[in-house]
């Protein structure tokens, strides 16, 4: 592409043609502060007037990142005319925004005081207006709040919803200075088709969006004495919590995440990896199932829940492609509620069930009517890896310098194919290492499938399985890369035998509960912790060599889809379609009022 020469602030700069005048900054090593303007997210509004620069010729400031360079074009970012125009736009920003700043779950990793300290503001001249909490607040959903009053309509959530996820649940409402993003017709989220996915949360500069809290509920039931509290996390959380507690971005950290744990006073600590491995021999031989008996194909994986939830709502029709495997953590919540009930002798209504996840669709999730096959809710809390971040920091541990702790028997051991699960691709890349060695007898050439990892947005892959010849298969994730796997299921083009798919772009290390911020660099870096905890760390790297789960079929479970099997690990789904104001769960709503009730 032809390149332009620009001058910004005195610096000469080649750029290339079409870039805007943001880009061009950052290239000259000039930093313009900004909150609408978001680098992943081609679809930039210009909304906020944050970035507003001068350019000679221009009778007006122009946005920054949506303006583009040209020829010979002269730039001002720091001019009076322009720090003023920013200072006003700021504090006009903060003039309809709660003072609620030491309270609220964004304090000190907050985009607009960032912003706040770059113009220099000291002083808002304005008066707030007076909110009606109630009004503006809904936490009708299980998974996400959204607060208007705190909303300062840059349009990052608008997006990532509808061309990230393409859910599009979340637009503009009402007129003029009354505006307020949200569902249409100011439905509360719970009555929408919201796949509860976290990721508006992560694309929120402030505190209008965040997880529903449940840190009061696990504290309660780590200080009740009659109650046993055992907890599991996925594989993605080992990859993430270390750089939401002051470590760099990737740090594997397994042991002193299960030390943590320990401290807070959980009784228990559990490995979802270990269900994860369990997923891959139920899955992989409900595939072969189909696979020899004429069954539904391409089969799907279920273990993301916004990604069911998103099929329920947008393909109904194609429910029956989906496998019927719960996801881990539900498969977790029932074994411990039965296997480790029966075998510890704690009675199971004595069990607090708590997972820690990197999803806010998990607390969606363990709340479905169809999640307690083990006679008890299976799950009765989830936390997001930033609320357990949060406790950690309540109970004054020293993260970085804990000691290595080990996961307890017989619900902790697991191999480096649970691991990657957090990963786009990891589930298919494990799944694809077993189903290879049950039908061959013997283990794939490499057990790096490498062109089912990586970034883009549909990954393909064949195999040679022995007698079943060439298996096809496909990787997506982000919702949208979903829609376009589905269209072609949908109108016959797709060819797979078995299609992975995860909700959030990258993968879980990259949900919708994970430290907020999310970049490409930052999932590389986390799912690079992950195949380094299965190349080199675990002694085993296929799920069916797992001795733990060899074991739970032998004395429990007793064959892969057998009927206990069936009973505690198999699941069905709803058709619920995007029909306004009914496409939320009805069923959600009875069972909310139970568990409540228990509570």
């Amino acid at each position: 592409m032809a390149k332009v020469n620009v001058t910004i602030d005195n610096i000469k700069v080649s750029v290339e043609q079409g870039n805007t005048i943001l880009e061009a900054a950052m290239l000259a090593g000039i930093k313009i502060p900004t909150l609408c303007a978001w680098p992943e997210i081609n679809h930039r509004p210009g909304a906020c007037r944050v970035c507003v620069v001068e350019v000679d010729g221009q009778r007006n400031l122009v946005a920054s990142c949506v303006f583009p360079v040209s020829e010979g074009m002269v730039v001002k970012t720091t001019s009076e005319r322009v720090r003023k125009a920013r200072k006003l736009n700021v504090e006009l920003l903060l003039s309809n925004h709660p003072t609620e700043c030491n309270v609220c779950v964004r304090n000190g990793n907050c985009d607009l005081q960032v912003v706040a300290e770059a113009v220099g503001l000291r002083e808002v001249r304005f008066t707030y207006p007076d909110y009606s909490t109630a009004e503006y607040i809904d936490d009708s959903s299980p998974s996400v709040v959204r607060d208007a009053r705190k909303c300062i309509k840059c349009y990052r959530c608008v997006t990532v919803c509808d061309e990230i996820q393409t859910a599009s649940v979340l637009s503009p409402t009402f007129r003029g200075d009354g505006v307020r993003i949200g569902p249409a017709f100011n439905l509360p989220l719970l009555e929408t088709n919201c796949t509860n996915c976290g990721q508006c949360i992560l694309a929120c500069p402030v505190g209008a969006l965040y997880e529903k809290d449940d840190t009061d509920k696990v504290w309660a039931a780590l200080n009740d004495p009659s109650k046993h509290v055992v907890v599991q996390e996925a594989p993605a959380i080992r990859a993430a919590l270390g750089e939401d507690l002051g470590m760099p971005v990737g740090s594997l950290v397994t042991g002193k995440m299960i030390e943590a744990l320990r401290r807070l006073g959980f009784d228990k600590v559990f490995d979802t990896n270990f269900t994860a491995d369990l997923t891959i021999i139920e899955e992989g031989n409900e595939l072969l199932q189909r696979v020899k008996t004429g069954g539904k194909l391409p089969m799907i994986t279920s273990c993301s829940p916004g990604w069911i939830k998103f099929c329920e709502h947008f393909y109904p029709d194609l429910l029956d492609n989906l496998s019927t495997c719960k996801s881990p953590q539900q498969m977790m919540g029932a074994l411990i509620k039965t296997y480790y009930a029966e075998h510890s002798g704690v009675d199971a209504k004595d069990i607090v069930s708590v997972s820690i996840m990197p999803c806010t669709a998990k607390k969606f999730e363990c709340q479905r009517d169809e999640m307690a096959d083990s006679g008890f809710r299976d799950v009765d809390y989830v936390l997001t890896t930033r609320e357990l971040s949060r406790m950690i920091k309540q109970a004054g541990i020293d993260f970085a310098n804990l000691p290595e702790g080990d996961y307890d028997n017989p619900l902790g051991e697991y191999t480096g194919a649970g691991t990657i699960f957090g990963a786009t691709g990891g589930v298919m890349e494990a799944a694809l290492r077993t189903v290879y060695a049950v039908v061959t007898g013997t283990n794939l050439e490499s057990l790096d499938v490498t062109p089912v990892r990586g970034l883009e947005g549909v990954k393909e892959a064949a195999v040679e399985v022995g007698p079943l010849g060439k298996v096809k298969v496909a990787v997506a994730h982000g919702l949208s890369n979903a829609r376009q796997l589905m269209d072609k299921i949908r109108d016959g083009s797709a060819d797979y035998a078995f299609i992975e798919v995860m909700c959030c772009p990258g993968g879980c290390v990259s949900g919708g509960g994970q430290p907020i911020a999310p970049s490409n660099e930052k999932r590389i870096n986390r799912a690079a912790a992950l195949y380094k905890d299965d190349g080199a760390v675990q002694k085993f790297r296929q799920s069916h060599e797992n001795p733990s789960v060899k074991r739970i079929y032998e004395v429990f479970l007793k064959e892969p889809l057998g009927h206990k099997s069936h009973e505690l690990l198999h699941t069905h789904y709803y058709k619920r379609g995007t029909d306004l104001p009914h496409a939320h769960d009805a069923e959600f709503e009875v069972n909310d009022a139970k568990n409540k009730a228990t509570h």
